[in-house]
C-alpha cells in the first residue's frame, strides 16, 4: 500500500477567517504545498486545496485548549492523503507547515491546527471522470 501514499494527490481544506488578506491566505496555501512537496514527496503540480474565509461568528474554538491559546486568528487545515506515510514524515509535515505559516503569514504556531486524514485503498478516489483511478501506469 505504501506505493499508492506517493501517486494519490493529497486534498487540502482550509478553513479561516474571511478578515483575512488575500495576500496572507495565499501564503497559507503555498506554505502548505511546499511542506507537503518535502515532507510527503508529491509532485510539485499536485495542488488541489480548498480555501473557505468564514466570518469570525462561524469559527468556533475555545479561547485555550491543551494550554494553547486560540483566537480569532485561528487556521483550520484538514489533509486528506492515501495511508503510508511514517510518523516522522507526518511530524515533518506539521512542522514545516506551521513554521512556513508562521514565517510567511504571520499567523503565530498556536492558531494553526491540522488534521491528516488518512485514506486507505484506490477504491476510495476519483480524479475525474467518474471512475476509480488505476494507477498501473504510473
Amino acid at each position: 500500500m505504501a506505493y499508492l501514499s506517493q501517486y494519490i494527490m493529497p486534498l487540502v481544506r482550509i478553513t479561516l477567517s474571511d478578515s483575512y488578506q488575500k495576500e496572507t491566505i495565499d501564503f497559507v496555501s503555498s506554505s502548505i504545498h511546499e511542506a507537503l512537496i518535502e515532507a510527503f514527496f508529491i509532485p510539485k503540480d499536485d495542488y488541489f486545496h480548498i480555501i473557505e474565509s468564514l466570518s469570525e461568528k462561524h469559527l468556533k474554538y475555545p479561547n485555550e485548549y491543551l494550554n494553547i491559546k486560540h483566537s480569532s486568528k485561528i487556521v483550520y487545515i484538514q489533509v486528506f492523503a492515501a495511508k503510508g506515510r511514517t510518523i516522522q514524515q507526518k511530524e515533518c509535515l506539521y512542522k514545516k507547515i506551521t513554521d512556513g505559516i508562521k514565517s510567511r503569514a504571520e499567523i503565530p504556531s498556536n492558531e494553526i491546527i491540522i488534521l491528516l486524514i488518512e485514506i486507505e485503498g484506490k477504491e476510495n478516489w476519483s480524479f475525474g471522470n467518474g471512475i476509480i483511478q488505476n494507477f498501473k501506469h504510473i
